[in-house]
């Protein structure tokens, strides 16, 4: 026993977590098992500048902080404090920035990037015995720390392996038995137990069926064990132009779903449909959504920008109410669907806003619309679901490969992450739009720069 334990002590690490990893993730610290974790004092005042808002930074910052505070108690944090958990190891503030190699002096510049690296390096000098890595979500942090021959690596909590085989939710059955696509026009569904007696689909996973010159649309039923046929029906003035656009309005308008998730470039008409599905339901909610994220230029903050609340998110908002406004376009100003928009409007029944504005709210009968979803972190997206009540439907679209946001990529980001964690569940679907239909000259762009 007693080799087992300094054979234990030998393979521990020590692992050193940047600013970005707390606002990422602020339970990280529980999350590196029997390892030992460093939080340079640089972290705690960044952290601290950070503590004050609205936003999901804010927030993490705070929780970090109050968490630290708990398990230290009355005792000094520049001991080895245990981390909460059955199996977890210990956790310390380090002061010291006083390493051989100064990353200051070597990058020509003062600032929190290299006073952690200049953490990391005395801690890996104070420890050779151990295995010390800076974790962050940072890449030109882990690569300057790679060229100070640091050990560097991303926090891999929440990030999916292979995003190239992230879930799309659509499948094409060449050769599909005849009598199954006659059932299906005929009677609307059909029994799936003959076409998948290996393994069943996933619920709610959709398939195009083909035989020859036949072909038919349907969506699994994991309750009755049945495919059921998708059409495609028009939404207040909207009508798919293709098998993924069906899917993806069939789900949306389907009562028995209550989250969506739709992945696809842009023009594939995520937005569109979502918001178009939703104004079709209107009356079986108390308010519509539509909200988005908000990923300033340049990484700075909205305060940069001239003018009021409301002329400082405009331009973030802009592409929402392009949506709306190409819906109100299919129908003249005489008639009552164009009116009915407006009034939504006025009477805030139909409210299109930044995601913070209603981040902490609870959402009950709300037809709720994330636009833009892979810019939030997997934290960020179990937080909005969570505070789903009765009657609420909430539809995340947004294209995993166009991330705006500095930590963030197509493995960490909270759609990719919500895709590959919540499949298979009878309350929820996703559909990947790969077809564009914004126009020629936009599929033209898409495919070939």
């Amino acid at each position: 026993m007693k080799k087992t334990n300094k054979a234990s002590l030998r393979q521990q690490k020590i692992f050193v977590l940047d600013t970005s990893v707390i606002i990422y993730d602020h339970t990280a610290i529980k999350n590196f098992q029997e390892h030992n974790v460093v939080i340079p004092i640089t972290v705690l005042e960044e952290l601290d500048n950070f503590k004050k808002g609205n936003d999901t930074k804010n927030f993490a910052a705070r929780e970090f902080s109050r968490y630290v505070d708990k398990l230290s108690g009355n005792s000094s944090l520049q001991e080895w404090t245990p981390i909460n958990g059955k199996g977890n190891g210990f956790f310390r503030i380090e002061m010291s920035q006083s390493s051989s190699v100064d990353a200051e002096k070597i990058f020509g510049e003062r600032k929190a990037d290299h006073r952690i690296l200049n953490c990391a390096l005395y801690t890996a000098e104070k420890n050779p015995d151990k295995k010390v890595i800076l974790v962050t979500k940072d890449i030109n942090l882990r690569i300057k720390a790679k060229s100070l021959n640091l050990i560097s690596e991303d926090y891999e909590t929440g990030k999916i392996k292979h995003v190239e085989e992230l879930y799309k939710g659509i499948t094409t059955m060449e050769k599909s038995p005849v009598g199954a696509i006659d059932e299906l026009y005929e009677h609307g569904q059909t029994s799936a137990t003959q076409l998948f007696k290996k393994q069943k689909p996933y619920a709610n996973h959709n398939f195009i069926l083909k035989s020859g010159n036949k072909s038919v649309l349907a969506s699994y039923d994991a309750d009755s064990v049945s495919l059921r046929r998708v059409q495609k029906v028009a939404a207040f003035g909207i009508v798919p132009k293709n098998a993924e656009q069906a899917f993806a309005l069939d789900a949306i308008m389907n009562p028995k779903i209550n989250l969506v998730t739709i992945q696809g470039v842009a023009g594939t008409g995520k937005t569109l449909l979502s918001l178009a599905g939703a104004l079709e339901q209107r009356r079986n909610f108390h308010q519509i959504y539509l909200a988005r994220p908000i990923v300033p230029l340049s990484n700075k903050d909205i305060g940069y920008l001239p003018g009021d609340i409301k002329s400082k998110l405009n331009p973030y908002m802009e592409p929402l109410w392009d949506n709306l406004k190409f819906i109100k376009n299919q129908f003249s100003e005489k008639e009552k669907e164009h009116k009915q928009i407006t009034e939504m409007l006025e009477n805030e029944k139909l409210v299109v806003c930044p995601l913070a504005y209603i981040r902490g709210r609870s959402l009950s009968n709300v037809f709720f619309i994330v636009d833009e979803a892979q810019n939030l972190t997997p934290h960020e997206v179990k937080t909005i679901i969570t505070r789903a009540g009765e009657n609420t439907k909430i539809i995340f679209t947004g294209d995993v490969h166009q991330i705006d946001t500095p930590y963030l990529d197509a493995q960490s980001n909270g759609l990719s992450y919500l895709i590959d964690k919540i499949k298979d569940r009878a309350i929820y679907s996703h559909i990947t739009l790969e077809k564009g239909e914004r126009s020629e000259l936009a599929n033209l762009a898409n495919e070939l720069l």
